[in-house]
């Protein structure tokens, strides 16, 4: 007899609770008019942020699809949570546009507010009250129907583990409990378009896969997610396309295969001189050639594909970190 493992019941449930939560809601609320928007539903163009003389984010464009996940990839400080807080409205840009289904983040602020989510690196809830008191404001503020909240927050809760904590105060929780209850106040109104940033920093293991499986189950409901992350494992397993930054600048763009595809299929990681070296090639024939002619026959080495560490790396010549 085959017992299924806990993490596998624990992702037929979050699948199962999704379906039902999404299948009959207000479609004209979840989605928006993808024809609106241009070539996407989020069109950045020329975007710059400035502090003073320091400049964040440095003339961004990208265009972003409906119905997908669009990973941010940087490391700190690179402009990731900038650029976040003006899509979202929190922070004004310098200079460039910002158009949110054809709405504009300068002028059509509230409507835009009406339709996103958003899970911030630092959390912004109130510590002085409870999970429970935090997500009903979130969902009063947001105008969910009262007879709603209830259903909503009990069904949200199943999915994060949230239910022995909802009359906690935030200010007792840990970091990782802080960040699922920020999720769960972000959900309540079911957005369109969620921000996610940097969203399982502090979260153990299990929690980060788990929320990885949600975030997989929001986008099949139709949901468009926007995630900013330093770990290049979430980033590869999650996102259908991301964009590179670093410094304020991005530095490349495309699908997972077309990122590492632009340092080639295979890499070696040998040591030479002491110093533990990586090489990439277009095909592991490549590969195996450069390891007959160049490598001393005693050589330690592992062949391996490329990651977007790799690419990074190649187009900044430094190490990202993160997982």
């Amino acid at each position: 007899m085959c017992i299924p493992s806990t993490t596998m019941v624990m992702r037929c449930m979050i699948s199962d609770i999704f379906t039902r939560v999404f299948k009959n809601g207000d479609e004209k609320q979840r989605r928006f008019d993808s024809s609106k928007g241009g070539n996407g539903l989020i069109v950045i163009d020329d975007l710059v942020v400035r502090y003073g003389d320091f400049t964040a984010v440095d003339g961004i464009s990208l265009s972003i699809p409906c119905h997908g996940i669009y990973g941010f990839l940087g490391p700190n400080g690179a402009g990731k949570t900038t650029t976040i807080r003006t899509l979202t409205t929190l922070l004004k840009p310098s200079s460039g546009s910002i158009s949110i289904d054809g709405l504009d983040v300068i002028k059509d602020t509230n409507e835009i507010r009406k339709r996103i989510g958003i899970v911030q690196q630092y959390i912004s809830l109130d510590k002085e009250i409870s999970v429970r008191e935090n997500i009903v404001c979130h969902a009063i503020l947001h105008k969910v129907p009262r007879k709603e909240i209830n259903i909503r927050m009990k069904e949200l809760s199943d999915i994060l583990g949230l239910d022995k904590y909802l009359d906690k105060l935030i200010l007792d929780l840990s970091g990782g409990w802080r960040r699922r209850a920020a999720i769960a106040c972000a959900l309540m109104h079911r957005p369109s378009i969620l921000f996610l940033d940097e969203p399982t920093a502090g979260l153990d293991t299990q929690s980060r896969h788990i929320l990885w499986d949600i975030v997989r189950e929001l986008k099949k409901s139709g949901t468009t997610i926007f995630l900013t992350t330093h770990y290049m494992d979430e980033a590869e397993a999650l996102c259908d396309r991301i964009a590179i930054i670093d410094s304020g600048r991005v530095i490349a763009e495309g699908s997972p295969e077309e990122l590492n595809n632009l340092v080639g299929r295979v890499a070696i990681d040998y040591e030479s001189d002491g110093r533990m070296m990586t090489q990439t090639f277009a095909s592991r024939d490549m590969a195996k050639d450069f390891i007959s002619s160049s490598l001393p026959g005693d050589a330690t080495y592992s062949l391996r594909r490329t990651t977007l560490e790799d690419v990074f790396l190649e187009l900044t010549g430094n190490k990202m970190g993160g997982r």
